[in-house]
């Protein structure tokens, strides 16, 4: 595969990531916003947020039928072009409705658009392990971050300024633009399966996934996986989803906090990404995520003592949560690479998201966690404690390390 089509490959899973972020970034962050403000009762909102991520956490329960629902005349390709088609219509009723008035029927054809975005997100990380070689899938899901923490940043920070001089419709069509750009950019490029896979749609699919499903389940690399999924974020995920009231608690000022969040946390996200993907393609993808996991590690441990010893130096803090954000994107990148080398391309689909809906668990279980250690030992303790539990995912990481150097 020559440079040029490389790069193609990695702005189009770039722009097709976007088209996820830019939702994700409106209705999880700019939306529940504009309602609040609207003095929508605040049970209302989370009962909105609560529901919308449902779909993405359990994608992998439909993920299957993308894996066996193909043909040489519906591909994967299909499978993205169709979601993004629906992800559009269901976000037309918006602009007749009002939430505030309307609530039920704007939060079902949200739960719509949610389940073709979800649908949208198997089906491009399942193009990207059919289409992408493994030297090269570092990189490319550095540039699928990068693409999704724009659309993210886009369409949920700075679309709350927009909204201050414009109407709300107007971020409704830039939205349905960004989707329907990267579905053109996606209609238009040649990416096809470099493993052989479109020519064996017809054949057996169904016996075929079965097989390998079940050779999957009894494969030691995927649950070594699994427990890299639960465990491996523990520290970045509960530090993450107490971020903000940590910083109010640290009396930083509120204009403080949102710059940080909009532009230093976004942005050190997105380089840490991009390094990362490099990082994942030059050495063995388990033990480049070992050393980011060691490293986020440290960071926390960092802030922890910031916090004991020279509490109330903004700078050095901000500076010190910056590189956490770093941190979280070279994790994400190596770390979701790894995932697709472990995914078998039969039953990419299903696999990648089941590791995904793993990762959905620990960001979960690390948040009510850290929330309960935080009130019995206050914030230093509750970070080394995460600290330590992230650092439980290494001995996995060293075994799948091992036999992934022995396979090649």
């Amino acid at each position: 595969m020559n440079r040029s089509t490389l790069w193609k490959q990695r702005l189009l899973f770039a722009a097709l990531y976007f088209s996820e972020g830019a939702p994700i970034g409106y209705l999880w962050w700019a939306l529940p916003t504009q309602l609040r403000l609207a003095h929508m009762p605040i049970e209302h909102i989370s009962t909105l947020t609560s529901l919308l991520v449902l779909p993405w956490t359990f994608k992998f329960l439909w993920a299957p039928a993308v894996d066996v629902l193909r043909n040489a005349g519906w591909t994967l390709k299909h499978w993205i072009l169709g979601a993004q088609l629906a992800m559009t219509v269901f976000l037309l009723p918006l602009f007749f409705l009002d939430a505030t008035e309307a609530f039920s029927i704007v939060l079902f054809f949200l739960l719509l658009h949610a389940v073709a975005a979800a649908t949208q997100d198997v089906a491009i990380d399942a193009l990207a392990i059919h289409a992408v070689p493994s030297q090269e899938r570092g990189r490319v899901n550095g540039w699928m971050q990068a693409g999704m923490l724009l659309g993210r940043s886009l369409f949920g920070g700075v679309a709350l300024v927009f909204l201050t001089q414009y109407d709300e419709r107007w971020v409704l069509v830039f939205l349905i633009a960004a989707i329907l750009s990267s579905a053109i950019v996606l209609a238009r490029s040649r990416i096809e399966p470099i493993n052989g896979s479109r020519g064996k749609m017809q054949h057996d699919r169904r016996q075929l996934f079965v097989h390998r499903l079940t050779a999957v389940l009894h494969a030691r690399l995927t649950w070594l996986g699994f427990i890299v999924a639960l465990l491996g974020g523990a520290a970045f995920e509960g530090v993450g989803s107490v971020a903000g009231p940590f910083l109010v608690d640290r009396s930083l000022p509120q204009e403080t906090v949102g710059t940080f969040f909009s532009i230093a946390a976004v942005g050190a996200m997105t380089l840490g990404s991009l390094a990362g993907g490099y990082m994942a393609d030059r050495i063995n993808k388990a033990f480049a995520t070992a050393i980011v996991l060691i490293l986020t590690a440290i960071v926390v441990v960092a802030i922890a003592a910031t916090d004991i010893f020279v509490r109330g130096e903004r700078e050095l803090l901000i500076g010190i949560m910056t590189t956490l954000y770093f941190c979280i994107g070279l994790f994400t990148a190596t770390s979701y690479a790894l995932f697709m080398e472990l995914s078998e391309p039969t039953i990419a689909a299903t696999q990648f998201s089941a590791f995904m809906g793993v990762t959905n668990l620990c960001e979960s279980w690390a948040a009510l966690l850290i929330g309960r250690l935080i009130a019995s030992t206050g914030y230093p303790r509750a970070f080394l404690v995460m600290s330590l539990l992230s650092l439980t995912a290494l001995p996995a990481l060293v075994k799948m390390q091992r036999t992934l150097t022995t396979e090649r």
